[in-house]
């Protein structure tokens, strides 16, 4: 899925396209990403949205080159960041690029980080390790990101070890270790999943102080839309290694046309919501990647599903704002439907002021 205008801009930093990702497996070739691609501006916050398995975190892996060699391969695609092409680099070449260009930020701190290194050694390290700087200086830009980030007392918690934070001050120092290298983007994988909702607000609105502060763009990879209503600038709907609808989140949000993001909406839970009327599951299941179907990947889910849905892959609509969408059902020749879900859509859309 592409957007030709989008693509002449200058604006634009990162240019993912037509991306396909294959794993190795016993039973054969898990093809997770499918064509995928996307756009990321300068000082954009872009979201990419779907449910597990749907092929967000290995695109977002791809782009840092981070998946396991021996098992994972892109097969095809472009992932083209300023005016190098990320795919043809030796490790040795994205070794440079990452943190000081391009940082993630993982799900889970005590997992990504190391435990037996103080906080202090691991920001101080990638600093030192990427530009020509002294242990002193890195020190005090250590203490001003910790300081950035929220986290008080910063020269004392340089000293501290990860056991001794909590889990909304281990994301947040998460945050400041992939800041800290003054990247142009930084990709956030999850990075609100395990946190209550206090601390996921909080962590949210230091994304967008980050993005104030320092003009980094962002690619949030999330299956809350909760999340992508406060944050995104844009937001990509990805379902079974394709992004099937992207767009202006308020465009997306008020007026989905996929009913794969229908669905996605009528599931998301309000607290003003009606009690008495349950939340709308999906039925079925997301298809088999071993043996992905020819046509339409949500075509054995979807209540408007089409004869040709199941034997062609839709083709790309342009509609007017940017937003994009594969799905047959755009097609001046197919049936015009209303799905049922539309009133709940309509309810159940967010309010955004952007």
């Amino acid at each position: 899925m592409t957007v030709p205008n989008e693509r002449q801009s200058s604006d634009i930093l990162l240019d993912v396209s037509d991306l396909h990702v294959s794993f190795a497996a016993y039973a054969g070739e898990v093809q997770a990403v499918r064509g995928a691609g996307f756009t990321l501006r300068r000082g954009e916050t872009i979201a990419i949205v779907g449910e597990s398995g749907s092929g967000k975190s290995v695109t977002a892996r791809s782009v840092m080159r981070l998946l396991p060699p021996s098992i994972a391969k892109i097969k095809k695609g472009s992932i083209r960041y300023k005016e190098k092409e990320l795919t043809a680099l030796s490790e040795k070449e994205m070794r440079k690029l990452r943190g000081s260009e391009i940082s993630i930020i993982f799900q889970d701190a005590m997992t990504a980080l190391n435990p037996t290194v103080t906080i202090g050694e691991q920001l101080i390290e990638g600093i030192v390790r990427h530009e020509n700087i002294t242990r002193a200086d890195a020190r005090k830009r250590a203490v001003d990101m910790l300081q950035l980030v929220g986290i008080r007392d910063p020269e004392t918690r340089l000293k501290q070890h990860l056991h001794q934070f909590s889990g909304g001050m281990r994301q947040r120092i998460m945050i400041a270790i992939a800041a800290i290298g003054n990247p142009s983007v930084i990709i956030a994988d999850e990075p609100t999943t395990a946190l209550d909702v206090t601390i996921q607000a909080q962590i949210l609105d230091l994304f967008k102080l980050l993005q104030q502060k320092t003009g980094v763009s962002i690619i949030m990879i999330t299956h809350d839309l909760g999340v992508v209503a406060s944050i995104a600038d844009r937001v990509n709907v990805m379902y079974a290694g394709k992004i099937v609808e992207s767009g202006p989140v308020r465009d997306i949000f008020r007026n989905p046309q996929h009913s794969y993001t229908r669905a996605l909406l009528a599931a998301m839970p309000r607290l003003d919501r009606d009690r008495s009327i349950p939340l709308q599951a999906i039925p079925g299941t997301p298809p088999d990647l071993f043996a992905p179907p020819q046509g339409c990947a949500f075509a054995a889910r979807c209540p408007n599903a089409m004869e040709v849905c199941g034997v062609a892959q839709p083709e790309t609509t342009q509609l007017p704002g940017g937003h994009e969408v594969d799905c047959w059902l755009q097609d001046p020749r197919a049936k015009q439907v209303i799905p049922p879900l539309i009133k709940t859509i309509s309810e159940t859309a967010v309010s955004i002021d952007k």
